[in-house]
């Protein structure tokens, strides 16, 4: 069986001593006064959208349909709407991009919002955080089931349809004990779909750590 606990504890004591040793060097500066020209820009106005069970269906307006554009949030509908995956509504909303509402017009909060995506996907919170990760470090993530994995992510720069993703992802929580059976056969679906294989292993503090793993023949 493998543990990834072990790996991960030896990774917090690392980051420890890192804190530590950064604590004792450092200089902390007195924030400066911003003047009126350096005053963040107010946020845009939220798009609003529709919880419908296992997915959030967007407004019909230009500043949804960007989110597809631009970054490709969910798929475009015939009727131009975007209908977005619970995971990419949880981080749009977390980044107030979005405000989820019910069928009655009210906002959900996004801790009442995760407690009903949970209902859906009992591991999501697991998923969001390497979802929420790999979108904030500049990569496209999307669904990867008809390739037995979670996610399929992409290169910086490429959007689905310009070129093939790069990776496949597992989220697993560092507690989580995979068999090396279940381990290999994860390891073949990647080979056999020519995408590298990633293991994001999520800690209690909700820190993720990638581990690329490689098929290789003696």
């Amino acid at each position: 069986m493998h543990n990834f606990k072990n790996v991960m504890a030896k990774k917090k004591k690392h980051k420890r001593e890192l804190a530590e040793e950064i604590l004792e060097t450092s200089v902390v500066d007195k924030p400066e006064h911003k003047s009126d020209e350096l005053q963040e820009k107010p946020p845009k106005e939220q798009i609003k959208s529709l919880f419908a069970n296992e997915q959030v269906i967007t407004e019909d307006s230009d500043a949804a349909r960007e989110l597809y554009n631009q970054s490709r949030f969910g798929t475009l509908s015939p009727e131009g709407k975007v209908e977005l995956s619970l995971i990419e509504a949880l981080y749009l909303c977390d980044k107030k991009k979005i405000i989820v509402q019910d069928r009655k017009n009210k906002p959900i909060p996004f801790e009442e919002f995760l407690k009903k995506a949970r209902k859906f996907e009992p591991n999501i919170w697991v998923r969001y955080c390497v979802f929420k990760d790999m979108r904030n470090r500049g990569y496209i993530v999307k669904t990867a089931l008809k390739f037995g994995a979670d996610f399929r992510v992409y290169d910086r720069g490429v959007k689905p349809g310009e070129d093939h993703a790069r990776w496949i992802i597992y989220p697993v929580h560092e507690g989580n004990v995979f068999s090396w059976y279940e381990f290999a056969a994860k390891n073949r679906v990647a080979h056999s779909t020519r995408k590298r294989l990633l293991i994001g292993i999520v800690d209690d503090e909700h820190d993720v750590t990638y581990y690329e793993i490689a098929w290789k023949r003696p």
